[in-house]
């Protein structure tokens, strides 16, 4: 078996153009896939060099790839399958500046450097006042290292108006790139840098608010042999990832002259305002998922796959997506049912086994947040209340009562969620049960009971689901 790496392949040389904060699965299947096609298809011409965000863990596994990988793309695309595997060149390697802080920092020092893109978890993107300022000491923070990287820079250039960067986060964070610069600009002023920087900060370097969507499974370990003799390399780092991908970046329509993604027939939009498509992906992908998972789990569906492949079900997540949350939503209606038939795609995906009761983790506010605007908006359309979706309550709540089909359910929630059902389930009247659940303002932000004919709804739609498992369930 071959080694990967760059000596016994033949790869033209480009300037680094990026620094990534992250070097995992997510990162390396969408932004260097992406970067990657640029690089072939436009006159892009720019690498990547990846930072650790984190002291734990070596480089020189990765690094002894020549920061080469696979990704395999497997899915479903306008329901045709899809395979195909692509080697990644665009990466110089990874960087660990706990152990070269020097080396990190020189890395501003690169005319070259345009991007600064990220992905440190959702609680990466916070400041820490226990984060120091050191000449000799990389910051504990994400924030923290960019705020001493953007400064070695903007001294190194001698404040140099047109050095500053472009940040896109990709942290899974409303406002990702307001919520970072308020971090750095936060760091200058708590570690009392010039004033000079802090308006390089705001005036030279643009933080963009982004949302991404790809799901990225990761390491293939299931079938790796097999893919490693057909492709004739041993990859410790190759991704799988959907062929779905969409990364929205709000910003001018400048910066595609400088990132020319759609350029490459990549789905990267830069737009004026992120918000539609968050409601978009937030309504129709999470909110189905939301709440199709209690339903499918009643009635004995493990997957979401499963879920949607079924017969019957599959026309009740159909209708539910279509028929009621779609309407609901005051955005171009074609466009969201494209959306919705690549939503339909990505679950039937044969290649990803995404367990419901996985999905059903912290099903309360989640319900909250992406399933009852969908409730309130259909009702105030068309002044009665939209069926799949009510009776998606009606099942959340029995699933909560813990126990269906005769076995118990590992339900993983607040423990405050998980004592109000545990208690309300003690009760036998089932009208009591919905009253109780539904007048609970904590998990709904309202009194849900106070809507004309919604209560009497939800009991009937719970009535009738313990009538399927009459002989199972309680």
């Amino acid at each position: 078996m071959n080694t990967l790496n760059k000596k016994s392949l033949n790869f033209p040389s480009r300037p680094i153009k990026i620094i990534q904060f992250g070097g995992g699965n997510f990162l390396r299947g969408f932004v260097d896939w992406m970067v990657d096609l640029m690089n072939e298809k436009t006159d892009f011409c720019g690498n990547i060099q990846i930072v650790k965000p984190l002291s734990q863990g070596s480089v020189e596994k990765f690094n002894s790839q020549d920061g080469l990988f696979h990704v395999l793309i497997q899915g479903l695309e306008n329901g045709k399958i899809i395979q195909n595997t692509r080697l990644i060149s665009c990466v110089e390697g990874l960087i660990n500046p706990y152990m070269n802080y020097d080396g990190f920092l020189a890395l501003s020092e690169n005319p070259n450097l345009q991007f600064v893109i990220s992905n440190t978890t959702e609680v990466g993107i916070t400041f820490d006042p226990n984060d120091s300022f050191q000449e000799n000491a990389c910051p504990i923070s994400f924030p923290g290292k960019l705020t001493a990287f953007l400064f070695h820079r903007f001294r190194f250039f001698n404040e140099n108006t047109y050095k500053g960067l472009n940040i896109l986060p990709c942290e899974l964070i409303e406002k990702n790139g307001d919520q970072l610069r308020n971090c750095v600009l936060q760091y200058a002023e708590y570690w009392n840098l010039p004033m000079n920087f802090v308006l390089w900060i705001k005036e030279s370097c643009n933080f963009y608010n982004t949302l991404v969507d790809r799901i990225v499974p990761g390491y293939p370990k299931d079938n790796i042999r097999e893919i490693h003799e057909k492709l004739g390399f041993e990859d410790q780092f190759m991704v799988t990832a959907e062929p779905y991908h969409l990364w929205v970046i709000e910003g001018p329509e400048g910066l595609e002259n400088v990132f020319p993604a759609s350029q490459a027939g990549l789905q990267v939009k830069f737009v004026k305002d992120l918000s539609p498509y968050r409601t978009q992906k937030v309504r129709i992908l999470n909110g189905s998922h939301t709440a199709m998972a209690p339903m499918a789990y009643i009635l004995g569906l493990k997957t979401v796959r499963e879920a949607v492949d079924d017969k019957d079900f599959g026309k009740i997540v159909k209708s539910m997506i279509f028929d009621e949350i779609i309407p609901s939503i005051d955005l171009p209606q074609e466009e969201l049912k494209r959306f919705a038939s690549d939503v339909l795609d990505r679950f039937s995906n044969p290649f990803i086994h995404h367990e419901l009761i996985s999905i059903s983790l912290n099903s309360i506010s989640k319900f909250r947040v992406r399933v009852l605007p969908s409730i309130f908006e259909f009702q105030h359309k068309n002044g009665f209340w939209p069926h799949y979706l009510t009776r998606s309550l009606a099942a959340l709540i029995l699933f909560y009562s813990g126990r269906i089909n005769g076995e118990n359910i590992p339900l993983k929630d607040e423990a405050y969620v998980l004592e109000f059902f545990e208690m309300v389930w003690q009760e036998a009247d089932l009208e009591k049960i919905i009253k109780y659940s539904l007048q609970n303002e904590a998990f709904w932000g309202i009194d849900l009971s106070q809507f004309s004919g919604f209560a009497e709804l939800v009991l009937i739609e719970l009535q009738q689901l313990i009538g399927l498992n009459k002989s199972k369930t309680i």
